[in-house]
């Protein structure tokens, strides 16, 4: 079912696809096997009950079905426009809109995946949709791949409204973050993917090709910051600067006025800046450790890694307010054996502590299917999902840390078996995700920027 006319997100039942593995492992002490995996789609079904009295019912006041309606998960929400004309436009009503942001609905800690190019990382564009006719029918359609982890469920998207040639490279608030593919000075975008709004920013100070890019985004602020890959010359690019954009309800604004120094001998290559309560935290390589960057004090610094002569496929996420390491262990002249490890960045900002173990009966498995290939962590409130690199269309990993259990899920059905994986090929890139049908601090920068149509208008 279409939610929107933008959107595809029509559910796949987890049920038809077989995994790899037929059972799921608790972790801790006393872990094992403990029962055969199964995912079930709850989606819609109600417990039955007595017969609802349309003589009551439909005299229900407008503002408590407003407020029952403002709590339904995005996937029922759009269902239930398609009931009547004033439910379909809920979405245009301020009033509505407003008493949804009041509410706060409970989170939905989801995450969103798009295809990219493994050497040019650029997003893999599907042209199976676009019209037969008129001025954009060679236009690319950009595709993402939602999964629910509370449902075990996969929905695609349809972003046909983000110009070519541009990539996801952060998420925060419910907006995606799209940079350019080109080098130069960059030009971000803000996207709403449940409403398909998008919101353009000045362009950087300074050009840049593939830069890391953090983004931290508050009901009343929007945060920034664009780092290392400075093109020194038509040919080549060095970690040198970062430049931040900053703007608050409150009528302040930095457009890329705020510049810093990057710490000598740093590496940016995995590209992602994780924000952990305003501080922004990336891997550094060679050797491995974790470069901080304090966006209100305008400051960089170094924390050395756990283990990190021992590291393999470091990742790092945040998790319910915290910074978390997750990386393969091998000590291959220890009596040691190999393992997955999550560790947590402790409140003084240097110590590591040991969280979680991945039970070594799975990690064997795992170890199996990665072959050494690495694997890439993404993490939204109490989930974190490890992907193994060239196995995408296969299965993946799901930890829920609030009942320290691990288990396969099903890979997404929306990606054919193979696509993924090898040089070149396609790889799956994961965003902690939270769908929102509404993001009123993007209005404060429509304010300092073009209208987007003239943008899109500009790049057809």
């Amino acid at each position: 079912m279409n939610f929107t006319h933008h959107m595809d997100m029509s559910l796949h039942s987890s049920m038809s696809t077989t995994l790899p593995f037929s059972y799921n492992i608790i972790s801790g002490s006393n872990c094992g096997i403990i029962s055969t995996c199964s995912t079930s789609n709850n989606v819609g079904l109600l417990t039955a009950g007595p017969r609802m009295d349309s003589r009551i019912w439909s005299k229900l006041p407008q503002r408590i079905l407003d407020r029952v309606v403002a709590f339904l998960p995005p996937p029922a929400f759009f269902r239930a426009r398609c009931v009547c004309k004033r439910w379909y436009g809920l979405l245009f009503y301020a009033s509505f809109l407003e008493l949804y942001l009041q509410l706060s609905p409970h989170r939905r800690h989801w995450f969103l995946f798009f295809k990219l190019k493994g050497v040019s990382s650029h997003i893999y564009r599907n042209n199976s949709n676009s019209p037969l006719a008129g001025p954009d029918h060679s236009r690319p359609t950009y595709e993402g791949y939602l999964f629910d982890p509370y449902d075990v469920a996969w929905y695609r998207l349809s972003f046909s409204q983000i110009p070519a040639g541009f990539s996801p490279v952060a998420s925060s608030g419910g907006l995606i973050c799209w940079s350019p593919d080109d080098g130069g000075p960059k030009t971000l975008i803000l996207s709403n993917p449940i409403l398909g709004t998008l919101s353009q920013l000045p362009p950087t100070i300074r050009p840049r090709l593939f830069p890391s890019i953090g983004l931290a985004i508050t009901p009343s602020s929007i945060d920034i910051t664009v780092a290392g890959d400075d093109l020194i010359s038509p040919y080549a690019v060095k970690n040198l600067t970062a430049e931040t954009f900053h703007i608050d309800g409150s009528g302040f604004y930095s457009m890329w006025a705020t510049t810093s120094t990057l710490p000598r001998l740093c590496s940016f290559e995995s590209s992602r800046m994780v924000d952990v309560r305003g501080r922004l935290y990336c891997m550094n390589y060679s050797p491995f450790s974790i470069l901080a960057y304090d966006m209100s004090h305008n400051n960089w610094w170094k924390i050395q890694a756990p283990m990190r002569r021992f590291l393999r496929s470091p990742n790092l996420v945040e998790s319910q307010g915290k910074l978390l390491l997750i990386a393969a262990v091998e000590k291959s002249k220890l009596n040691i054996p190999k393992s997955l490890r999550i560790w947590g960045l402790q409140s003084c900002g240097t110590t590591w502590i040991e969280m979680e173990r991945m039970p070594q009966q799975l990690y064997l498995q795992f170890e199996e299917m990665e072959k050494s290939c690495g694997f890439e962590c993404v993490a939204h409130g109490e989930f974190v999902m490890v992907l193994i690199r060239g196995c995408w269309d296969k299965a993946a990993l799901l930890y829920d840390m609030a009942k320290k259990l691990w288990q396969w899920v099903p890979p997404c059905p929306y990606i054919g078996a193979g696509a993924c994986g090898g040089n070149g090929g396609e790889v799956l890139h994961g965003f902690a995700y939270e769908p929102r049908l509404a993001t009123p601090v993007t209005a404060l920068i429509d304010h300092f920027s073009n209208p987007f149509q003239n943008y899109n208008a500009n790049h057809n």
